[in-house]
């Protein structure tokens, strides 16, 4: 079997025992561990450490028994947390211990009880605090010598395939294990065996005929699968190639263990064949998985492929994939052959080189490959950012499987072997999972595509790229087991983080953490949904103005998010008293590094309580003028009349000076000025100044316009046509119209409108004449 796949099933079992374990260790009720059989178990571990002649075996068994030990402390020591923190406070209530005088009777005797109580509670949680640490110490002397085993096993010299006295062990080991096969096949022929043949035979051929159907028209199958799918709609057409590829291999698959299972049933199989039907259809899983996984990366449809390159890189690349897939399953039958008699280790190196460097030269060829992928395909071009972050990932990808590639064989050759096993095939199973992982993501960028509508453009929204990261993620695992972890250390990381970390005398364990983050969830939606009740549903039927009602809803939604995280913090249980020092330290130098934010910050909330400028007010401040269009808690957003947007500090605007045209109400005065040429009949002006005016809808009746002779000017008579309107909003519109009614009123009645001249006066001005004339 290969490393890959025994990693990948061995996570698959740690995550299923990680999340089944949790929901038993939440379910289970609470019992007081044996502490007498784990002094028995400690003592046995210790004296097992102290001579270090057990087996890693061993040690795994007994580390295990340790770790279940210590997961019973754990629980015991938050077992009366609540009873415990209880008792504190009541004691905290009487008060501290008078230093001189005695304490009131009732009161000590109180004290006295309280205290008792406390230390009945917190005896067993000592007890189990320093049996955890005990257990602890013990977990970690045991990883730290199993580590020290595998560096050493690592490091270890061992014969070097390449010498030729080492050569005729192999051969040997090889045919006494090929003989030992014939020797069982030979076995089997009886007369006996040969009637259960017989028997059989009917049943033999019939699963022989599925299968091989199953093995030959499986791809034809899902391909009249594909065309009957594409026909259904072209918005999931990735959607429906990735489904019939995962059909173009299980089909065929299923066919290969009803092929094995064929073979069995005729009886003639013995204990070494039904070790190689066991692990035929893992060979075939392999051989197809890899197919699988080339026709996926490197399709021959341009719009399919992940990595896009010319096609006849595609092709190869294809090639080298198949190729690889074969070298691993000669591999895994020369592994399967070794374990059916006990090989010398010289024999076991020489045959297992020569796979190793045909794998190396394969991957080399790949890495060359990656070496020289560009960005061509018109979605992730190398001058973006992503397109080279993709490209360069690529790349170092390539350069690193050929560094491996040349290494890992040098290092088998000079006799290295364990270590160029855990450098070669490791890399292999790191390229198959992040080609898996890239696979992935398409195919969910795709469902993306199809549910919302979007198509192929799915393939560039942000969803996509938090699914990768995901999945990244949750690979982890199966890449630190391929790269020589033990299951162990992936449950000891999980229990380290379902422990928590330590504030003060506050524990937070992740289930706290995701307590914390519901109940703020939850706090936050309530908060958000009943903000867009009162602004669609409540407000707009009363007769609160559109400023008071937009600070109705933002003071609702600060205090909705301040009590959301009041409630997420207390329903968690985290007591952070302790922090209050802390606090105090941080909250001075918060006040001198963010003094202009929190100045901001208060000042918004001034802007809402106070509301001297509301939304849609019509302001002037720090010579910007326009209407407020959203007040935030640090700034305010001002929309100009170039419709430009004019960020304001909320601080300027409450202790600058602001102009606020539209406060309270949209009433406000226009001023027109004219000027008409001297002797004409002021009166009549007048009167027709007057008649304009009054014809405007705009301008209020009570307070009457008023028309006003200002001044006798330089140029002309200057009158002011000075009116209040019903909206100052309009004020340009009706200055305007007024302007134009004046012109046109001035034109018929025949007066005039003057404008200034000018009398030029030249002194010398014999300097002006022509001098060719002079």
């Amino acid at each position: 079997m290969s490393r890959f796949l025994h990693a990948f099933a061995i996570a698959l079992i740690w995550l299923c025992a990680v999340f089944t374990g949790g929901v038993t260790a939440q379910n289970a009720p609470q019992e007081t561990p044996d502490y007498k059989t784990w002094e028995q178990l400690a003592d046995l571990t210790e004296k097992a450490i102290d001579t270090g002649a057990s087996t890693n075996e061993q040690f795994e068994v007994l580390r295990q028994s340790v770790v279940n030990f210590r997961a019973r402390f754990a629980t015991v020591q938050s077992a009366n947390e609540p009873r415990i923190s209880a008792l504190k406070r009541q004691i905290e209530a009487l008060g501290p211990v008078p230093e001189a005088g005695e304490e009131a009777a009732e009161i000590a005797t109180r004290r006295a009880e309280l205290e008792g109580q406390l230390q009945e509670l917190q005896a067993p949680v000592q007890v189990a605090l320093a049996a955890f640490q005990r257990a602890d110490a013990i977990v970690g002397e045991i990883d730290s010598i199993i580590r020290d085993r595998q560096t050493k096993r690592l490091l270890s010299l061992g014969a070097s395939p390449v010498n030729p006295s080492n050569w005729p062990i192999a051969l040997k080991e090889l045919e006494h294990t090929f003989s030992n096969l014939s020797a069982e096949i030979s076995l089997h022929k009886d007369p006996e065996r040969r009637r259960v043949l017989r028997e059989n035979a009917p049943l033999v051929l019939f699963l022989l005929t599925i299968s091989l159907i199953f093995i030959f028209r499986g791809r034809a199958w899902a391909g009249f699968a594909l065309s009957r799918l594409r026909a259904m709609g072209g918005r999931g057409s990735g959607v429906w190639r990735f489904l019939v590829s995962l059909f173009r291999i299980i089909i065929p698959l299923i066919g290969v263990a009803i092929f094995a299972h064929a073979l069995r049933v005729t009886g003639l199989a013995g204990e070494r064949i039904n070790l190689i039907l066991d692990a035929l259809p893992v060979w075939a899983a392999f051989l197809l998985g890899f197919r699988w996984l080339a026709e996926r990366l490197f399709s021959r449809d341009p719009d399919d492929a992940l990595i896009l390159l010319t096609p006849e890189k595609r092709a190869q690349a294809r090639f080298l994939l198949l190729l690889l897939s074969v070298f691993l399953v000669v591999r895994g039958i020369i592994r399967l052959l070794l374990e059916f008699d006990s090989m010398q280790p010289e024999g076991e190196a020489v045959l297992a080189f020569p796979i190793m460097v045909l794998i190396g030269v394969t991957l080399a060829c790949i890495g060359q490959l990656m070496r020289g992928y560009v960005a061509s395909d018109g979605t992730e071009e190398e001058d973006t950012p992503r397109g080279t972050s993709m490209v360069r990932a690529i790349k170092t990808m390539g350069t690193g499987l050929i560094a491996i590639s040349v290494i890992a064989p040098l290092m088998a050759a000079v006799g290295y072997s364990e270590a160029g096993n855990a450098l070669l095939y490791p890399a292999v199973s790191t390229m198959l999972v992040l080609g898996g992982v890239a696979v992935l993501n398409r195919f969910a960028a795709d469902v993306y595509g199809l549910v919302t509508g979007m198509g192929v453009q799915a393939r560039d929204a942000l969803f996509p790229i938090f699914v990768g990261f995901f999945l990244l993620l949750a690979s982890l695992p199966i890449l630190a087991l391929a790269w020589g972890a033990r299951v162990a250390d992936l449950t000891e990381l999980w229990s380290r983080f379902t422990l928590g970390f330590a504030i003060g005398d506050t524990r937070i364990s992740p289930g706290d953490f995701l307590t914390l983050v519901i109940i703020f969830a939850v706090g936050y939606g309530l908060t958000r949904l009943l903000q867009n009740t009162l602004r669609v549903s409540v407000l707009p039927k009363t007769q609160i103005d559109i400023g008071g009602q937009n600070a109705i809803v933002s003071g609702l939604g600060y205090f909705g998010i301040f009590l959301a995280g009041l409630l997420a913090v207390t329903g968690a249980g985290l007591d952070l008293s302790s922090l209050a020092i802390v606090a105090g330290a941080l909250s001075v130098g918060i006040g001198f590094g963010l003094q202009t934010v929190v100045s901001n910050f208060v000042s918004g909330i001034i802007l809402l309580i106070e509301r001297p400028i509301s939304e849609g007010d019509w302001i002037e401040v720090g010579g910007q003028m326009g209407y407020v269009r959203d007040i935030s808690v640090r700034s305010t957003r001002i929309e100009t009349f170039d419709r430009t947007d004019v960020i304001v500090p909320n601080a300027d605007l409450v202790s600058g000076t602001v102009t606020n045209y539209t406060r309270g109400n949209k009433v406000g005065r226009l001023i027109v000025s004219v000027g008409v040429a001297y002797g004409t009949d002021t009166r009549r002006v007048e009167a027709i100044l007057k008649e304009i005016v009054e014809e405007q809808p705009m301008v209020l009746r009570n307070p009457a316009p008023m028309i006003l002779f200002n001044n006798f000017g330089a140029d002309a008579l200057e009158f002011e046509l000075r009116m209040i309107l019903r909206d100052v909003n309009w004020i340009m519109n009706v200055k305007n119209d007024i302007n134009h009614a004046i012109a046109k009123r001035f034109s018929e009645e025949n007066i005039e409108i003057p404008f200034a001249q000018r009398d030029v006066w030249l002194r010398n001005a014999e300097v002006l004449k022509d001098p060719v004339s002079r």
